[in-house]
């Protein structure tokens, strides 16, 4: 064999060398472009929820990602369902969010009431034949943004919808790359035994989500009920019904309950005895650093998601204080 390489040879192996070094940069540039949340093994997300004050669809959604540094999400429903061809609502719900007061649920009218059941009704017919195909061009849209999907949330799982709607939500969040779908903790112990015998089924945990009414037992019965029954904690709400919730009370219940808690949401808000208020973070009671630091250094699983509900400042925008928490987080995180 002759060892010499020819300067043909030599000329052809430079080129493909120079475009292999090209070929690097170009990732190592597109990689930089993507957002990154996760941060010594946390990851840090969001619920959508916190961008109900600026109107948006899937697009403008990933771009708010982009622009918060986010690369994981807890995804309500309405923008993907939208996207998929779901029936136009008679009533701008986002709207009524949107005027409502931080935290606070819109009220609805008997009238409103009555043209919503209408409409769920229209809505669970479409969501008993919808194809998958939109959602899968959805998780194409996100995965090629650098985002994933760790927990759906769309208006699927209450005691008026059937079987079938509740399947969908589930067969919707996996073809997203969701492991969780996430809902309000309802007070009928046989609601819980129903979502976690469709968990089960599904193979879909199910979080259930607390307010105020918070206690160190208020998950027990689904957690037994079904080991795809899981926890949705909101530590910044548990902190504000005072009481028992104190911080070192907050810190036990994730440490105990660490195992069954499948996502978390974590905002900054006051103890009673402060006005429970929710305030921009590092300025409320919400043991913030000691809760994130727990989370990396005993490896912990669960994401973290930044739930905004404190008042955007003037001249600010929901992007912009997702970003900052994002960033506060992270600060914290890689000390």
């Amino acid at each position: 064999m002759n060892t010499q390489v020819s300067r043909r040879n030599f000329m052809a192996m430079a080129s493909l060398t120079a475009m292999g070094g090209l070929f690097n940069i170009n990732k190592a540039w597109a990689l930089a472009d993507k957002p990154n949340s996760k941060f010594k093994g946390v990851q840090i997300g969001a619920i959508t929820y916190s961008f109900r004050s600026m109107p948006h669809d899937v697009d403008k959604l990933i771009q708010f990602c982009i622009d918060s540094n986010l690369s994981a999400i807890e995804l309500m429903g309405d923008s993907v369902e939208e996207y998929a061809g779901k029936p136009k609502s008679p009533i701008d719900m986002a709207q009524l969010f949107r005027n409502a007061r931080p935290g606070q649920r819109p009220q609805l009218t008997d009238e409103q009431k009555a043209q919503m059941a209408d409409y769920n009704k229209q809505v669970a017919e479409w969501r008993s034949t919808v194809s998958m195909d939109k959602f899968k061009e959805v998780r194409k849209k996100f995965d090629k943004a650098g985002i994933s999907i760790y927990a759906f949330k769309p208006n699927a799982f209450s005691p008026t919808n059937t079987d079938g709607e509740v399947e969908y939500g589930m067969k919707v969040a996996k073809v997203l790359g969701a492991t969780s779908v996430t809902l309000e903790l309802p007070t009928d112990p046989k609601q819980t035994q129903r979502l976690g015998d469709l968990g089960a089924k599904n193979k879909v945990y199910v979080g259930y989500h607390n307010h105020t009414q918070a206690t160190d037992t208020l998950w027990d019965n689904a957690l037994a009920q079904s080991p795809y029954n899981s926890i949705n904690f909101d530590c910044g709400h548990y902190l504000a019904a005072g009481g028992k919730n104190t911080k070192e009370a907050l810190m036990a219940f994730i440490e105990n309950k660490h195992d069954r808690i499948s996502t978390m949401h974590l905002k900054d808000r006051t103890t009673p005895e402060h006005g429970a208020g929710n305030l921009v973070w590092g300025t409320g009671d919400t043991p913030i650093r000691e809760i994130l630091l727990m989370i990396r250094d005993r490896k912990y699983k669960f994401p973290v998601s930044v739930e905004l509900e404190y008042q955007i400042p003037e001249g600010s925008d929901a992007v912009k204080e997702v970003a900052k928490c994002v960033a506060f987080a992270k600060n914290i995180l890689m000390s």
